[in-house]
């Protein structure tokens, strides 16, 4: 049997390692599901979501020269739409201009990259000046003057 890209295929878990989990498919052929690849949310510890010899759906992300098989447990359970065009990015991403620690324009409105890096520029450059300043002063003090 061919394994192809997008597939969808079912199998059986063999192995789990910290970085992801091993999967037995059909014709004995093995593949990885990087750890990244289990869930839709950040997974800490692998054996909190599989066991050995669980069976689940994976989908194929990738085949490379080497015979190697990457495989997905997160791409292959079919999403609502809408949570579809809620996904922007490897990670799931989701709205990250106004969350904790992020910079926001003068405004209120929500700030642009530029507006951000300006903004960490200058808070930058604001610490590095103290913290010159109050080096600079201690400095003074030391070997002193010899006469």
């Amino acid at each position: 049997m061919a394994i192809e890209v997008g597939t969808k295929l079912e199998g059986k878990v063999t192995g789990i390692t910290h970085f992801g989990a091993f999967v037995d498919l059909a014709g004995g052929v093995t593949g990885l599901v990087h750890i990244s690849e289990v869930a839709d949310s950040y997974v800490k510890d692998i054996h909190e979501h599989l066991k050995i010899n669980d069976v689940v759906t994976v989908k194929v992300i990738n085949v490379d020269q080497n015979g190697k098989i990457g495989l997905s447990i997160r791409q292959a359970v079919d999403k609502p739409p809408e949570q579809q065009q809620q996904h922007r990015g490897p990670r799931g991403g989701g709205d990250r201009g106004g969350g904790r620690g992020g910079f926001r324009a003068g405004g209120g409105g929500r700030a642009t990259f530029e507006d951000k890096v300006s903004r960490f520029l200058k808070d930058s450059e604001e610490r590095i000046s103290t913290l010159k300043k109050s080096t600079e002063s201690k400095r003074g003090g030391r070997g002193g003057r010899r006469s």
